[in-house]
This record gives structure tokens, sequence and C-alpha cells, in this order.
């Protein structure tokens, strides 16, 4: 789901795994193992070195790029996984089925150096903060190219409509992140479970398509900076990326309002190396290591010592540390229902293939 903030990715290979069976079969028999399942590129791939030499606990990375392809992954069983990152509203889901956790932060070094408000947040999805931790958060907006778009036109959603832009206009390749300037534009919840509301956001997305240049994830930063679009609905650290790499671009978060995220580790039941799965998660509090995930992926960091050890210009930039104004009005996911969720994968395959 979200981007990542250096350029070089020298171990992204050595640390892919597969996901063959045997693989699997070997970790479990490791007790040194911690099998790991996380969004592309979200961990600083010099920090899982750090704790690969600190503890000599070996790590076995598998990514995805969406919380539907996640939740695929994971359900489908043939990997036991022993820590596990996504977003909110599919941890969500997850602690729903009983396949999650709790998590005995009392034995953690670190956990207090995580922001309470961040927590408090986390409640929604969490209620009593036992089977998560906040990972990284932040919003979902307009990435767009000031030589091309003026700020006052990316203050509104209807931006994403405006057929002067055709052809150079990247959604997400994502259907509930996709779905947000359509629902907020009408005026509804980006958490509607109401058949008629979706299906007045999808007819909006069906218009809108014909001037779409592309449904993009990781892609859309890379896009954005070559200047091979004008605008792009992101997440706020994938915009951040994008700026460090192009002067024009700029980053906005709509008056409708948006998307909240935090995206949050949490420990499966099935998980088959607990104590290792409890011993990275203590590690990722760590200042040092905190921060360089931070420096490496550039989304807000719920740590508040890598918070306080920022200079004031990072800690002020909006696009990376939204202002209350804009939290006050932005949504975290909720959990769908089974008919909804349904019903929303028969929404984006009917956008998908008009």
């Amino acid at each position: 789901m979200k981007k990542f903030y250096m350029l070089s990715l020298p171990l992204a290979a050595a640390l892919f795994l597969g996901g063959c069976r045997g693989t699997a079969d070997a970790a479990d028999a490791d007790s040194n193992t911690l099998v790991v399942l996380n969004y592309g590129k979200y961990l600083e791939p010099s920090v899982i070195e750090q704790f690969e030499e600190e503890t000599g606990i070996k790590i076995k990375l598998e990514e995805y790029e969406s919380p539907e392809e996640m939740y695929t992954k994971f359900t489908a069983g043939s990997i036991s996984y022993d820590v596990v990152c996504t977003s909110d509203y599919m941890v969500e889901r997850l602690i729903s089925e009983g396949e999650v956790s709790p998590i005995d932060f009392s034995g953690f070094s670190n956990y207090q150096n995580l922001n309470p408000d961040i927590l408090e947040a986390s409640r929604i999805f969490d209620p009593e903060n036992q089977y998560s931790m906040p990972y990284f958060y932040g919003t979902l907006g307009i990435l767009y190219n000031t030589t091309m778009v003026s700020q006052e036109e990316t203050q509104s959603w209807n931006i994403l409509w405006d057929d002067t832009y055709r052809d150079s206009i990247i959604m997400q390749n994502s259907v509930r992140d996709t779905f947000v300037p359509a629902l907020r534009l009408l005026g509804y919840d980006i958490n509607t479970e109401d058949d008629r509301e979706l299906t007045d956001a999808l007819a909006l997305l069906i218009e809108q398509k014909p001037i779409v240049y592309a449904y993009y994830v990781d892609e859309t930063a890379d896009e954005m900076a070559a200047g091979n679009a004008a605008m792009a609905l992101v997440y706020s650290g994938e915009a951040a990326y994008a700026m460090e790499l192009n002067d024009d671009l700029s980053y906005s978060v709509p008056k409708e309002g948006s998307n909240l995220w935090i995206d949050s580790w949490f420990i499966p039941k099935r998980c088959t190396h607990r104590e290792n799965a409890e011993k990275f998660l203590d590690f990722l509090c760590r200042e040092d290591v905190a921060m360089a995930n931070f420096e490496y992926v550039c989304y807000a960091s719920p740590n508040q010592k890598v918070v306080d050890a920022l200079d004031e210009e990072v800690k002020n930039d909006p696009t990376i540390f939204p202002p209350d104004e804009i939290l006050e009005n932005c949504t975290v996911y909720k959990q769908l229902g089974i008919d909804t969720t349904e019903r929303y994968s028969y929404l984006w395959k009917t956008l998908k293939s008009e």
C-alpha cells in the first residue's frame, strides 16, 4: 500500500520469499527464523540485517501490494506467517475472524516510545490495543504537478473528473482507495455499506474511467516524478517520496475529506515463532530502528522519540505529518460486512472491465 523514501533497494531480491511450501516447512523447523508478511519495500533493508545480526534470527520476508492480496495470501494457509503488517480495516477483519493473537506488550522495552494519540486512534479497529501495533500512518490525497495543475483546483476531488486532464490522471489500483473520492464527492461515508451509495460511486468512477491514464500502486510516484501525469490519487508518504524526486510536485487532501490510514503489525494465531515475533516488534519500536524505517519510507511515524528528534521543517511538513485540521476531516477505514466486501469486489471488477 505504501511507498518508500530512499532509492537504493540492494537487498530486495535477496529478501523476497517465494510461495513454495518447502520454504515454509524449512522455516517451521528452524527456531531461529521469523517469517514476515509486509507491504512491498516497507522495511529498511539494513534494519533487517541489523535484527539478524543482533539476535541470530533469520528473517524470511514476503511482500504484497494491497490488503486484499495480503488477505488472499494469508488465508491460503500455504505459509505459516509469524508477523504481518497490514492496513487498519484488514487488521479488524482478521481479529473478528479469530485469526489474530493478543500481544504481550508488558515484556517490551520500547513500546512506551509509541505516541498515545496514535494508539488511541487505533482503538477504532483494535478497541483494547491488544492485537496490533501501529507502524506508520498518513492520509490519502492528490499528488499534483504544479506546472500543470493549480493548488486551488486540488482542493476538491472534482479535479479527478476534469476532462482537461484526460489521460493524465492516475488512480489507485485498490478498490477502497479509488472509491474514496467518489464517495466523498457524493457526501457519503467512506465506510458506507449502503448498496445504493456504492452503486452511485461506481457510476461516478465509470464516468471518470475514460480520462484515467492508469490504475497504479507502486509505480505512481515514479510516473509522477518523471512528469508522465498531471495528478495522482496517492498515499501521503508516496507523495513525499515523489516530491523528493521532483520539485514541481505538491500534495493536497481535498476539502470533502479523505482517509486516515494506520498500518499496523499483528501476530497470527498460527504463528510458530512467537518469541521471535515479539522480539521483532519490540525491536521496531526502538528509536534508532524506527528512525531508519522512517527515513526509508517517509510516512508519519507513531514513534514519538523519532518525531522529537526530527528538525522543525520535517515535523511541520503537512505531507508527512498531517495537521490536526486535516486529520479531523479524515476517517479511518472500518471493517465491512461480508456482503459489502463481496459487493465491493463485484463493483471493482465491473469498473475494471468497462
